[in-house]
């Protein structure tokens, strides 16, 4: 820069010895109307200027060096500024005028310090270091400033060029520089703004991913997402290298779709063989999908955001619901077998019309009750003994006991009694119907116990004697497939039927943790 300035210079002192008309850069005749052909503020504040009585001294005595910086500077739309002689005075055009706020124009033709009184132990260094001859050029440098009478922070980008006379001295600095505090702004927002949407994604239930390039390299994922994963670390990985499962299911041929169309894409219930823990353990998952795919500020494609949700276990249990459900549909339909069957139970045993009368509503209250907790799925906690309880009172005779119940004090939680308290009333039923409660020398033991090395299994037994022969069935009914269906709410629960001459056998083997709360 300070070659050019140079040379320019150079060329000016040349002219000005050829005696330069009135239309030349600085034609003598009238220095500061013919020195510049802009009309702009501070072209014409200059013009204004009484440089005589400034350190500067009169323009017609300025060096070739000076003018023709000014003519440069005044002529420019960008940002310039000149820091000229020991006092360093300040001349700037339009475009520096406006970064000075309300300091201008009283800082034109002064002082450099006193412009820039409160940031000066910044700037400082960096005038001096040019005065020494060494520029200095910054892409960005924050200050604090005052020029509008409040604290504000600002940011620039600038160069400091020495400028030197035909002897090599340094006679002043030339600056060209840039405001950049709005983008600099501008960036801190969008950061801000994907900072918090990424806030948005971490914190949201749905596993969440962003997918980017038409390789689909992840560049996020949520923790919903790593946990749906098994943990893995998949960040920076394409997605088929990183889940093979998703390549396995088809679904980088859907991903590639949805990237060159720019079409979203759904799916329900896609099974996928996932590792759903850090040990690597697979297993099939159902899972929702929604591919959304994302563009970058001029519309091109950039990339996916992937949004799924794990619903094996919701798909499961609304099966067991809808299974319920029948299996309700199932036991209204045999209200009236059931029904007498209680009173067939109750006039046998009972000694007068009376006792047989108050036998019967009693029964049939509890019958009543054993639905409310159906339709309700267990509002409350119960325990074993209620449940087993409830059954009792609607199967078995009071006078003359034939249900012989025995185990400890348990806990139920609410899902499990539900199903708890259907399966039993379908044994109960089927072996009034058909077998040991169906004849009168028959009997039922129903048992329950804590098994396992750790004790952390419930284990419940019902096993039928001296009633009339029994065979398996040809085809399970709904009955029997609640049965199998185990119980509600345990992770693991095992459902044995064994179809023996001398009576049936059911063996219920779950979970305590499950079988006792809720989770």
């Amino acid at each position: 820069m300070s070659g050019l300035i140079l040379m320019i210079a150079s060329d000016v002192r040349d002219r000005q010895n050829h005696s330069v008309g009135r239309h030349g850069l600085w034609a003598m005749d009238d220095q500061r109307a013919s020195m510049l052909q802009s009309t702009s503020e501070c072209a014409l504040l200059f013009q204004q200027f009484d440089w005589a009585s400034s350190p500067l001294g009169p323009v017609d005595g300025w060096s070739p060096e000076l003018r023709t910086l000014v003519d440069v500077t005044m002529n420019s739309l960008q940002p310039m500024l000149i820091v000229w002689g020991p006092e360093q005075i300040i001349l700037y055009n339009d475009g520096y005028a406006r970064m000075c706020g309300n300091r201008h124009p009283g800082g034109f033709g002064h002082p450099f310090r006193d412009l820039w009184y409160d940031i000066w132990d910044q700037v400082d260094p960096i005038i001096s270091a040019a005065y020494a001859g060494h520029g200095t050029s910054m892409d960005d440098i924050e200050f604090i400033m005052h020029r509008n009478g409040f604290p504000e922070e600002t940011h620039f980008a600038f160069s400091y060029t020495p400028v030197r006379d035909p002897t090599g001295a340094v006679l002043g600095m030339f600056c060209a520089c840039t405001e950049t505090t709005a983008d600099v702004r501008l960036r801190r927002e969008q950061v801000s703004e994907r900072e918090r949407l990424l806030r948005i994604f971490e914190l949201s239930p749905a596993a969440t991913a962003a997918l980017t390039g038409p390789n689909h390299v992840f560049d996020f994922a949520n923790a919903a997402f790593a946990a749906m994963i098994g943990d893995r670390d998949v960040i920076g990985r394409p997605a088929a290298e990183a889940l093979p499962a998703l390549a396995q299911a088809g679904l980088i041929t859907s991903l590639d779709a949805v990237y060159r169309s720019g079409m979203p894409l759904t799916a329900h219930a896609m099974p996928l063989m996932l590792e759903t823990d850090s040990a690597h353990t697979r297993g099939k998952r159902l899972i929702d999908l929604i591919c959304q795919p994302m563009r970058d500020p001029s519309g091109a494609m950039a990339g996916i955001l992937l949004q799924t949700q794990d619903v094996t276990e919701q798909l499961a249990e609304e099966e067991h619901r809808n299974l319920l459900a029948r299996e309700l549909a199932h036991r209204l339909k045999n209200q009236l077998a059931m029904v007498q069957a209680i009173v067939s139970q109750t006039l046998r045993s009972a000694g007068d019309i009376t006792s047989a009368r108050r036998a019967l509503g009693d029964r049939l209250a509890v019958l009543g009750a054993a639905h409310d907790m159906i339709i309700k799925g267990g509002a409350n906690t119960s325990t074993m003994a209620e449940v087993v309880a409830q059954m009792t009172q609607v199967h078995d005779d009071k006078l003359a006991p034939r249900i012989q119940v025995d185990g400890p004090p348990l806990r139920i939680a609410a899902r499990p009694t539900l199903s708890l308290s259907l399966i039993l009333h379908e044994l109960a039923t089927n072996a009034s119907k058909y077998g040991a409660l169906s004849v009168p020398s028959g009997r039922v033991q129903l048992n329950w116990d804590l098994s396992g090395p750790n004790r952390d299994r419930v284990e419940i037994s019902w096993t039928e004697h001296a009633g009339p022969p029994v065979a398996m069935p040809q085809a399970d009914g709904t009955g029997s497939k609640l049965i199998k269906a185990g119980l509600s709410g345990t992770q693991d629960c095992q459902v044995e039927i064994a179809f023996h001459p001398m009576g049936l056998h059911c063996r219920i083997c779950a979970d305590l943790k499950g079988f006792e709360s809720e989770h």
